[in-house]
């Protein structure tokens, strides 16, 4: 077994760099239903999740499997090339992230090891019967499966808590609430946690320090989990704002629907070795959810920006990957300037995110804006920002009215009766 090189180091760096991206991307997965209905404090949310992501990356090895030693053929691959995947998955979270766009962390690190591969080996290191499997068919069942299943659990629990008080139902909800985010944060750590220990496993392999088919390493696993927890608890605010208020308007009712489905639809993917995405089980968790209730309703705008993203994540991130690779192939120098450009592109990102920051004292869309004194007290259907046209009364609105200033009598006018001034 050969040594580690500075090449394979700075390998495993990128990938719990992507692991990091990949909990503050998927945060909202488990949180944004939680913190949109008030069932928790936005930082107690994410440092619930972080703590359960970190235990679940511990519960199963079945996804890293199929990363590291099934989606590509692990001989003729070089580190490099799983160091160019990497940089186009990273670009593209963050890409997403900037637009509060809760895409698949789990598709742009696939689509960045295809592309990678392609431009590297060609079409014979990919296995494409892995691909169609447990990549694309999981994608295209999971927010089905998920939204149909939250669906029909959102209308089961509005029919069997109907005839009860609202206000106590709720309460109970969001105490099942916390419990179901919890179980979704379990679930995404023993999914998405994987992919990242499968992506280091696989470099291991090609730098000649593992033997093909071997397990993850425990430093592998231990490393892998404590990324994705910090990653989570940072929390990526903007893709919770989106996923929590953007979508659809949540009660505690409907959000105990969404997670559940969500948390049963992964956990029983990573029993199956299957690497779906989290983000879409649970973004169709929440759409069905919306869907479920009698009044409910979807904001198909917000919808159909996110199947886009969707549809474009493998593609765009394979094509980053492909050009990554590209310049790579041409020795240090290109793995160099390859690195040099990702923290560039990186930064240029996060100092757009500065011009309008989200975080969690703003991510439920709750703004307190001050409303200018003088308000003419009576007058209905005031139009206050971030609350619509309210009754000034409901509003809480209050003015107060001076008392008009006392004026001398004016002389009596002969034959004229005193008048009642009407205001």
């Amino acid at each position: 077994m050969e040594h580690f090189t500075l090449l394979l180091a700075i390998v495993i760096a990128t990938a719990l760099v992507f692991d990091f991206t990949n909990g503050f991307h998927d945060t909202a997965n488990a949180m944004a239903t939680t913190i949109s209905t008030g069932a928790l404090k936005p930082k107690t949310a994410v440092a619930m999740s972080a703590v359960l992501n970190l235990v679940g990356a511990f519960l199963s090895v079945e996804v890293a499997k199929t990363i590291s030693g099934g989606l590509i053929n692990e001989s003729g691959i070089r580190t490099e090339v799983i160091f160019a995947a990497l940089v186009g998955a990273i670009i593209w979270n963050l890409f997403t992230w900037l637009l509060g766009l809760p895409s698949s962390s789990s598709h742009a690190l696939f689509g960045g090891l295809i592309g990678a591969t392609l431009m590297s080996v060609g079409t014979s290191g990919v296995n494409g019967g892995v691909v169609i499997t447990k990549v694309l068919i999981p994608a295209l069942a999971a927010p089905l499966v998920a939204g149909l299943a939250a669906m029909l659990a959102t209308r089961l629990t509005y029919r069997v808590s109907g005839r009860t008080d609202e206000k106590a139902t709720a309460k109970g909800f969001r105490a099942g609430q916390i419990a179901s985010a919890g179980l979704v944060s379990l679930a995404h750590g023993t999914n998405d946690a994987q992919k990242t220990m499968g992506v280091i496993t696989l470099a291991l392999v090609t730098g000649g320090v593992l033997s093909p088919g071997s397990n993850p390493p425990l430093w592998v696993i231990v490393s892998a989990g404590t990324a994705i927890a910090l990653g989570t608890y940072l929390g990526g605010w903007r893709i919770i704002k989106t996923m929590g208020t953007g979508l659809t308007d949540l009660r505690p009712q409907q959000g105990f629907a969404a997670q559940t489905s969500a948390a049963t639809v992964i956990l029983a993917s990573s029993h199956l070795g299957f690497s779906l995405s989290t983000t879409q089980s649970c973004s169709g968790a929440v759409m069905g959810a919306g869907l479920g209730r009698k009044d409910g309703v979807v904001r198909w705008s917000t919808a159909t920006r996110m199947f886009i993203a969707w549809g474009l994540t493998l593609p765009a991130a394979g094509l980053v990957a492909a050009g990554a690779e590209f310049l790579t192939g041409h020795g240090t120098w290109g793995v160099t300037v390859v690195a040099v450009l990702l923290v560039a592109v990186s930064g240029a990102i996060w100092l757009a995110s500065r011009r309008r920051p989200v975080d969690h004292t703003n991510v439920t869309g709750a703004d307190v804006v001050p409303v200018n004194a003088g308000v003419d007290a009576g007058v209905s259907g005031v139009t206050v920002m971030g609350l619509g046209s309210v009754d000034a009364a409901t509003a809480g609105l209050t003015t107060t009215i001076p008392a008009p200033v006392a004026l001398p009598n004016p002389p009596a006018v002969a034959g004229e009766s005193a008048r009642t001034a009407t205001v």
